[in-house]
């Protein structure tokens, strides 16, 4: 099997924003998605996994974005693993857009969870093996946000389709959420430049997040999900995201 897996792509109307942009979470899931087919290469998709009470969940991404690619668009994606952490399975995408320009680059760490308990299997335990690569032009491995102070709050709900087949929510619609803070407005004169989540904890169908958040600067948008109130608070997933003014009036 090749160390790096590559894959075509043509950007659908699903993904992109009402601007024809390619909107965060559609560049997650390519993220995932490349890692969910190279996966299966190595015997390591959802069934495969699923015989041992096992699945993959995402714990960090980390993106940072040269150009959104926009509707119509043909994209060579790229994905190799890196060698295992202590605690986690890291893997780099790489978008390139017709012209052999890149367009956006990711790093995800992926985790393995008990299917039963639900707790995670740290990879010196867990009997699943993957040779990393390292190309030299990766992203760093994504830090931990801090929590902070946020002045802004909303509610929102865990609807059905917000659910994976895991049961919990999928780490794009934690980023439709997030973009849905911002109004049309800021969006068409804004283009996301570099990102970062971080999920803590499962949302579950019915549960209701709190979402903490502020707008530094008019550029840097900081999120906090939580569940539960007083000592029962705690945190769902946190995000960072850094928007550049594209000049559109």
């Amino acid at each position: 099997m090749e160390p790096i897996y590559v894959q075509n792509f043509t950007v659908e109307d699903a993904w992109v924003d009402r601007y024809g942009r390619m909107k965060p979470s559609a560049i997650l899931y390519l993220a995932q998605e490349m890692g969910g087919r190279h996966g299966a290469l190595m015997s390591l998709d959802y069934d495969s996994l699923a015989r041992r009470h096992l699945f993959w969940a995402i714990t960090r991404h980390r993106v940072q974005v040269s150009r959104l690619p926009l509707l119509g668009e043909t994209l060579r994606v790229e994905t190799w693993p890196l060698p295992p952490t202590r605690a986690a399975f890291p893997r780099s995408v790489t978008a390139y857009d017709a012209q052999g320009n890149e367009v956006f680059r990711c790093m995800t760490l992926w985790v393995l969870m008990d299917l039963d308990t639900r707790k995670m299997i740290v990879p010196g335990k867990s009997g699943i093996m993957v040779v990393g690569t390292v190309r030299g032009n990766e992203l760093p491995a994504p830090g931990g946000l801090i929590p902070k102070p946020l002045g802004t709050q909303s509610l929102r709900t865990v609807a059905f389709t917000d659910l994976d087949r895991n049961g919990h929510m999928n780490n794009t619609r934690c980023m439709d959420w997030i973009a849905d803070l911002l109004p049309s407005r800021f969006h068409q004169r804004h283009s996301v430049t570099e990102l970062t989540v971080c999920y803590l904890a499962e949302a579950r169908e019915q549960q209701e997040l709190r979402l903490s958040w502020n707008l530094a600067d008019g550029c840097t948008l900081q999120v906090d999900a939580s569940t539960g109130e007083g000592e029962d608070a705690h945190r769902v997933f946190s995000a960072k995201l850094f928007f550049e003014d594209n000049g559109v009036l």
